[in-house]
């Protein structure tokens, strides 16, 4: 067991989960630099993958993430560590924050300040989106399977999981009659 190694897990999710507001989504940008570009601890079509299967999963996206990459970079102990990580900061915040806010919520400086919290957590997955859009979206299928996705997901009751089991059946499908080999 590497201590360190664990330490550097916990230390730097903990970063992520107390610098981000909004949720898992929010913390997407931040935790793609950390992970990809700060640490290189995944590439970027790996963080993609990780959303990907995020989505499908039970529980938060962040969450997920954190314990996948933990447990790639240490095993088991790797995925408590960094879970642990991303959850210490929301768990400390969400009890300081129930015993304090209802005292605050009037405020007018309250109701400005959550205001801009909204519009730049907005801006933040906004971001994400596109980055995501750009690199994940790489030929003809990719922009067919994007577009049907987003009007059904946007116009229909079809749940968000399915439509993504679709998509990798079509993606698998069409991989292997095109010739190639599906991942």
């Amino acid at each position: 067991m590497n201590i360190k190694k664990l330490a550097e897990l916990y230390v730097s999710f903990f970063k992520i989960g107390g610098l981000t507001f909004g949720g898992g989504y929010a913390m997407l940008p931040i935790l793609q630099r950390e992970v990809v570009t700060d640490r290189n601890w995944c590439t970027e079509e790996e963080v993609l993958d990780m959303y990907a299967i995020g989505q499908c999963t039970p529980g938060i996206i962040a969450v997920n993430t954190a314990t996948y990459v933990g447990y790639k970079q240490a095993g088991t102990i790797g995925s408590i560590a960094a879970t642990l990580g991303i959850i210490t900061p929301s768990l400390i915040i969400i009890c300081l924050i129930a015993s304090i806010l209802k005292n605050f919520l009037d405020l007018p400086i309250v109701v400005h300040a959550l205001a801009g919290i909204r519009i730049a957590v907005c801006a933040l997955m906004i971001n994400t989106v596109v980055s995501m859009v750009k690199k994940g979206i790489t030929d003809t299928l990719g922009v067919l399977l994007f577009a049907g996705s987003f009007a059904l997901a946007c116009f229909t009751p079809i749940p968000i999981v399915l439509l993504i089991i679709i998509a990798a059946v079509i993606g698998i499908v069409v991989k292997k009659v095109r010739g190639g080999e599906a991942a």
